[in-house]
């Protein structure tokens, strides 16, 4: 299978892969910002926002407390902290890849502290206490271009395209032709790799770095324009490109459409666009419909198939036949196929139930996203007859549990679903099956970053072998 080459992204402890597109759901907490300013001004109200975005699909959530829009009241750094840092502690203890999108280097030194992986920088680095904060710390960083900001005595690439003949109509050409695009993506590009230069001076290492045009800021939608057709040109640079047109006026533009929160079908025609062009980071505000819309691309344009791992357990009924059962079922997913499963296992009771468990492990491969993949799971144990006691926490007697326990180069943190499962590190009866597929599972999966305990501090043991399964047809 060929995939493209493209690179991770290492932010903090999160080394997050780019190959596929990830999702960075925008969280303002701000009464004023310029589509969703007051809804998430109360911080439990926010805290559970970004927590759902996490289980539509988000991979980063992206929190910030000062609007940018045009004539935007400037925040100080203190009343920013106390909007952003609650909610950022919140989201980072659940485990969430949390990036404070912030100008002020004292409230990104904060949040990184609180346990923020990606600083994201409307002014581009452009601050020196900025740079100097990330690289002291091991975050991601995003550079945006912000031609206000980076020309702070002139609006001359402001002024260059708005005043450029070619913006209207002539009568003797009856056509319409966009600026030359020359000047303005050397402009661009030439920032953004000036300051990653810097940062990389200053001790940042490459694979931190990712790039944001800045649609928006002090550009017109025909320079946005350009910039979204050039996106092929951007990812050039060696950096992960961002793209971030969420119901901006560049789409608003194109599509006639004047209020900000009704532009979502017109960003998703954007951000596939940009995906279609090598942009790997999606910053929007429909998690949803981004999630969605993304998931049909990406399966329908290409291959793109993971190695994955389904911990099944049984303790009620003919356990070896509900065993049997599932992996068929689990082998008829859409764009899923099993390659082995284990031999079954007797198991000690784990997490407070009564009885002995049949478990097996299978081993996947998957063109779906985990959560879709999840829901696929889920279903199965319905089909199955699975009975959830809200008492038990899911712990109790059932006819199949179907456990996702790790998909390569996967990492969720919502509350629907954790990947690498939190408890895969623990369970006997995940990691002796695990051995029939693979020779060293300890290695394997501390490799991934998981925390493998010493057999006698498991839980679940494994007491005996209970032979294979006959689940190809």
């Amino acid at each position: 299978m060929l995939r493209d080459n493209y690179a991770t992204w290492q932010c903090g402890t999160h080394n997050i892969s780019l190959v596929r597109p990830r999702i960075m759901g925008i969280l303002n907490v701000t009464p004023d910002s310029f589509s969703d300013g007051g809804k998430h001004l109360d911080p439990d109200e926010a805290i559970q926002a970004g927590r759902d975005m996490l289980d539509m699909g988000a991979d980063i959530i992206d929190v910030g407390g000062e609007s940018t829009r045009p004539g935007a009241k400037e925040v100080s750094a203190e009343d920013e902290l106390d909007r952003v840092a609650p909610v950022v502690e919140a989201l980072c203890d659940r485990g969430a890849i949390v990036s404070i999108d912030t100008r002020h280097a004292e409230v990104a030194r904060t949040c990184v502290e609180l346990g923020a992986s990606i600083v994201n920088d409307v002014t581009g680095f452009t601050d020196p206490a900025m740079v100097e904060l990330v690289a002291e710390s091991d975050c991601g960083v995003v550079v945006m271009h912000w031609s206000q900001k980076t020309n702070r005595n002139s609006r001359k690439s402001v002024q260059l395209y708005a005043n450029h003949p070619a913006r209207r109509m002539t009568t003797s050409a009856r056509r319409f032709t966009l600026p030359d695009e020359a000047p303005l993506m050397r402009e661009v590009m030439g920032f953004l790799g000036d300051q990653a230069r810097t940062l990389m001076k200053a001790g940042v290492a490459h694979d931190r770095i990712c790039v944001d045009p800045g649609p928006g800021f002090d550009k017109g939608a025909d320079e946005d324009i350009i910039i979204q057709r050039n996106t092929k040109l951007l990812t050039s640079m060696g950096y992960p490109v961002l793209t971030a047109v969420s119901r901006k006026r560049c789409v608003g533009a194109v599509t006639s459409v004047d209020e900000p929160s009704e532009r979502g079908a017109g960003t998703l025609g954007m951000c596939l666009s940009a995906v279609a062009n090598g942009a790997r980071v999606l910053r929007v505000h429909d998690v949803a419909s981004t999630f969605q819309a993304l998931s049909s691309y990406w399966v329908a344009s290409r291959a793109d198939s993971r190695q994955g791992f389904v911990s099944l357990g049984s303790s009620v009924g003919n356990r070896l036949e509900y065993l049997t059962r599932a992996v068929k079922l689990i082998d008829k997913i859409p764009l899923t196929c099993v390659n082995a499963v284990s031999k079954a296992y007797e198991t000690e009771p784990a997490y407070g139930m009564d009885t002995s468990v049949a478990n097996a492990v299978a081993e996947i491969r998957t063109e779906l996203h985990p959560l879709v993949l999840l829901d696929k799971l889920l279903e199965i144990e319905n089909t199955l007859g699975r009975v959830r006691d809200p008492q038990t926490l899911g712990h109790g007697p059932r006819t199949i549990d179907c456990d996702l326990c790790w998909i390569e180069s996967e990492e969720h943190h919502g509350d629907r679903l954790e990947l690498p499962h939190p408890g895969v590190g623990e369970r006997d009866y995940v990691l002796v099956p695990m051995e029939d597929l693979m020779a060293d599972p300890v290695r394997f999966l501390s490799h991934a970053g998981i925390d493998v305990l010493p057999v006698d501090e498991r839980v679940g043991k494994v007491i005996a072998e209970l032979g294979s399964l006959d689940w190809q047809e």
